[in-house]
């Protein structure tokens, strides 16, 4: 056995709790005490089909059901593809990671019924890898055999080796050739073949079982292939970790997804030559997105991002990593789990310290990360946050939101980013995954071109903090070294300024946008609330009036001819939210519901429509119910002025474009 050696199987065996070894034979009860079932052919395809079509919620997956799905919500039974198929990749990763749990639990109890289990678990795959169809067809990935894409297929040969390594020494020599032969070898050399030449999270995967593979077996063709090659676990850190130490697709969820999978690799391999810990840029991403925690006490849900997955909840990186990094950061970060949950997982068990001191946990901060791309504010006294986005595009799970913006009152996420639903729901392409559910700009109702923000001017101070941020369309940026497939309007973007300047003072966000706009083409600045809308008469009933994703709005109303008007929110469980526009010409506005996610909520639209030129706005957000603004004034395109009043101190400001610098005095009333 590779993973542990004698001393320190026999250490982790006097620390086993019995919750510990009952949790894992619960968690793996299906598989433990029903026949091994695997397959026969190629069949399945890919768990994220495994989704209801109407609630964008997972099916109720049954061992004994394999062509009945029941959604969860209304107990919709659904049959047939894509859920049969999908049926079959859920008890694929079921049985694969029951080799490594119950392996553990052979190692652990020595009881045989946990040995055998696991042994005709890899002997069937074993029998059937070889004769495996390759199949697949989905989205932005490479097939697999046992399942439909590569990434799925690396999944389970990381469960499939290190189960394999738990009971190798207690097997035949031929049931060894067979596993090793049939199964791990055939499934290194089919990774290593499709493997992408790509900076991807699913490339890391690959590499990581493939490495794996190499390490248990002793062949250095695997460990350099997944270690030292191109588009190696080397190659993808230098080149994949940016600025600060964000995972270039910019999705937190896919951040920690990468650092899993190169964790589970270097919990084999830290104490060999092989090992990937000397790359400083695994601990700059093991540490920063602890920095973007929201006053939620979650990750903010930033491009592709399935609900639920922004908790924070990773202790299987950061139990080694802290081991590995004793980091006071990482220190927090658990702490901050553990001030949720009891400390007894096997992931403290096989890799965490002794004992974690008391120390305060990792909370809320105010950071400005100009290279990777992220600024946030915090207020400690109230917990009202915001994130601005001005990350560069990050490939297949990017959301096309450049300058998005997330706001956080009393701790609840007002002004949201929604993430996603599982890719094979309609939801995820036909909405979530679209420029137009977020809180940015959007021509034509089509998505954001690739584009790379530049951060005009940060300031801080006791008074305010302004960051001042540009997209700018009329350059082509760089294409970033990961396939893609083009779900944006070049032609509609082309030669459009997004200009954005934030303000945060206390209480309150301004919210400025410039946008130049040659060709006059539709211009809509979004703007989405978790609340209620309370609207006048004033406000026309209307069908809704767009054709793309938000053809779906419902108790859709119009306004014309607009250059202020105050939006009233009721907010469950929260004083009512106020939102103030002023803009430089007229517009139109629209506001609607449309999903929230989960899909069992609505999600309240506030939409700013222009064709013109040379189109602003400013949009107070007023967080503590209590700010005046008036006066609103725009010089031609050189500066606009505003009187603000806060906490009874009257001030008139002037923000100047040219040099992004805010001029003010105080106004004695």
């Amino acid at each position: 056995m590779l993973q542990f050696d004698s001393h320190e199987i026999q250490q982790i065996r006097l620390r086993a709790t019995s919750s510990i070894l009952q949790k894992l034979e619960k968690d793996n009860h299906i598989i433990l005490n029903s026949e091994t079932l695997v397959p026969p052919d190629g069949r399945a395809s890919w768990n994220l089909y495994y989704y209801c079509p109407h609630h964008g919620v997972r099916l109720i997956w049954d061992r004994h059901q394999p062509t009945t799905h029941i959604c969860p919500v209304d107990n919709e039974v659904f049959s047939g593809e894509p859920y049969d198929n999908s049926w079959w990749r859920w008890l694929n990763d079921l049985n694969a990671k029951a080799c490594y749990e119950l392996g553990l639990l052979w190692q652990l109890t020595q009881q045989p019924v946990y040995l055998e289990k696991v042994k005709s678990i890899l002997l069937a795959y074993a029998i059937h890898y070889p004769h495996y169809e390759v199949h697949g067809n989905i989205p932005y990935n490479g097939p697999g055999k046992v399942n439909a894409q590569t990434l799925c297929e690396a999944n389970c040969m990381i469960n499939f080796a290190r189960g394999y390594d738990f009971i190798c020494d207690d097997i035949y020599d031929f049931e060894q050739e067979k596993i090793e032969n049939s199964l791990l070898r055939e499934g290194a050399d089919f990774l290593m073949q499709y493997r992408t030449p790509q900076l991807h999270n699913h490339e890391i995967k690959i590499n990581a079982a493939v490495g794996i593979i190499g390490l248990i077996l002793s062949e250095m063709r695997y460990i350099n292939f997944a270690l030292i090659s191109d588009y190696g676990m080397h190659y993808q850190l230098n080149h994949g970790c940016i600025g600060e130490g964000m995972w270039f697709e910019g999705s937190i969820h896919y951040h920690y997804y990468a650092l899993q999978s190169l964790l589970a690799y270097e919990k084999i391999a830290y104490k060999t030559p092989y090992s990937a810990g000397s790359n400083p840029n695994l601990l700059k991403m093991l540490k920063f997105p602890l920095e973007l925690i929201m006053s939620t006490e979650d990750f903010p849900r930033i491009n592709d991002c399935i609900a639920g997955q922004e908790k924070v909840i990773h202790s299987e990186i950061f139990e080694f990593g802290f081991r590995e990094y004793p980091f006071e950061i990482l220190h927090q970060a658990l702490q901050y789990i553990y001030s949720r949950e009891e400390r007894n997982n096997l992931e403290a068990l096989l890799y965490g310290v002794e004992t974690l001191r008391p120390i305060k946990k990792i909370t809320c901060a105010t950071v400005h990360k100009p290279y990777s791309g992220y600024t946030t504010e915090y207020s400690s006294n109230s917990k009202h946050f915001m994130l601005v986005k001005h990350a560069p595009f990050g490939g297949e799970h990017d959301h096309y939101d450049r300058l998005n913006l997330i706001l956080c009152r009393h701790g609840f996420e007002i002004l949201p980013d929604l993430g996603t639903t599982g890719y094979g729901a309609n939801l995820h392409y036909n909405y979530y995954k679209n420029s137009a559910t977020h809180n940015t700009l959007v021509v034509n109702e089509t998505n954001q071109p690739p584009n790379i923000p530049e951060v005009l001017y940060y300031e801080k101070n006791d008074s305010y903090t302004l960051i001042d941020v540009v997209a700018d369309w009329t350059t082509k940026p760089n294409e970033v070294d990961s396939h893609t497939i083009i779900q944006w309007d070049q032609e509609s973007y082309c030669e459009i300024q997004y200009r954005r300047t934030f303000l945060w003072f206390d209480g309150c966000v301004i919210d400025i946008s410039t946008i130049n706009n040659p060709n006059e083409q539709q211009l809509a600045l979004h703007y989405l609330v978790r609340g209620k809308l309370q609207l006048d008469t004033s406000w026309h009933p209307i069908d809704s009036p767009f054709i793309g994703v938000l053809k779906r709005m419902t108790d859709c109303h119009q306004m014309s001819n607009v250059q202020t008007q105050e939006i009233t929110y009721q907010i469950s469980q929260q004083p009512h939210f106020n939102q103030v526009l002023y803009t430089n010409k007229n517009c139109q506005l629209v506001t609607g519901y449309a999903p929230d996610n989960p899909a069992t909520n609505d999600v309240a639209y506030l939409i700013m429509r222009s064709k013109d030129k040379y189109f602003s706005s400013l949009v107070v957000h007023d967080l503590s119910g209590e700010i005046n603004i008036n006066d609103v004034k725009w010089n031609q395109k050189e500066s606009v002025e505003f009187s603000l009043e806060i906490s009874g101190k009257k001030t008139r400001y002037q923000f100047d474009y040219a040099s992004s610098r805010l001029q003010f005095h105080q106004i004695i009333v």
